[in-house]
């Protein structure tokens, strides 16, 4: 099981979209993947029309049990296969400035428990039995560094940077890798950057071709070649709770298409450590 926190650290650059956009992705390729919605407002959990539930994470992280899980762990009307622990309002009282250890670790604690065989039968999961949990788990971070992003990249072996191209973009970026090598630091050794996604980019605009350069002169090959371009192709299909990858233009196609390198990106990371 392969675990990506997708953040920023400045709101509004589309950190939702890319978890999405990786989702369906996923979905697409045939990866059992699980969405976690850390963010307070929750709009990942709406986009990917869940079932009602009992729970939410919210209630995981008080506590981190299998039957918190199972309360709050229903299945995307995207397809099979592709799941959601779903966010909630209520989230917000876990996300303290400056947590404790103990408080860093309950999402790490509640993810090894994501093989339970109760959880997959409750889903419809017939075919998993006790060992074989997601091959990916999408975490979504609200874009702020308390103990949600915290606790995301305590948990997480890969982070996903999200900028957009801006004046900001730079201070942004930083701050979020900073906080990724602080965790390492703290003793998430495995965790690593995969890289910095620029979104909602459009084409002949030269100021955002001079942020973009600037972004890859200060952080190298960490930048991806592919960025993602602006679309209302995006918002439209987030508007019908469907994913990227079903909606049939050609933005959608140009934008599902940086997805699927950045699925590819991901699982290649893997098969290097």
């Amino acid at each position: 099981m392969q675990v990506v926190a997708v953040l920023s650290l400045k709101g509004g650059v589309g950190k939702t979209t890319v978890s999405l956009g990786l989702a369906g992705a996923a979905l697409a390729h045939g990866l059992p993947t699980l969405v976690v919605d850390l963010d307070p407002q929750a709009n990942s959990t709406i986009a990917l029309d869940v079932q009602a539930t009992t729970g939410t994470i919210a209630d995981v992280l008080d506590e981190p049990s299998r039957s918190a899980l199972r309360r709050a762990i229903a299945p995307s009307a995207w397809g099979e296969g592709l799941d959601v622990l779903v966010g909630a309002e209520q989230n917000e009282r876990h996300n303290h400035p400056d947590p404790s250890t103990k408080q860093l670790e309950r999402l790490r604690r509640a993810l090894s428990r994501l093989d339970d065989p109760e959880l997959h039968s409750s889903l419809g999961r017939t075919d998993k039995t006790p060992g074989e949990p997601y091959q990916l788990v999408i975490i979504d971070c609200p874009p702020s560094l308390g103990q949600l992003t915290r606790s995301a990249l305590a948990a997480a072996d890969r982070a996903i940077l999200v900028t957009d191209p801006t004046m900001f973009a730079v201070s942004g970026v930083q701050r979020a890798f900073d906080a990724v090598q602080a965790e390492r630091e703290r003793g998430n050794t495995a965790l690593q950057p995969l890289g910095v996604l620029v979104n909602r980019v459009r084409p002949r605009n030269a100021e955002h071709d001079y942020r973009i350069a600037e972004l890859r002169e200060l952080f190298g090959p960490l930048v991806f070649g592919g960025t993602l371009p602006d679309r209302s192709a995006v918002q439209q299909a987030q508007g019908a709770c469907l994913p990227i990858q079903s909606w049939d233009t050609p933005g959608a196609r140009e934008v599902a298409a940086v997805f699927t390198a950045l699925l590819g990106r991901l699982l290649r990371s893997r098969s290097r450590t």
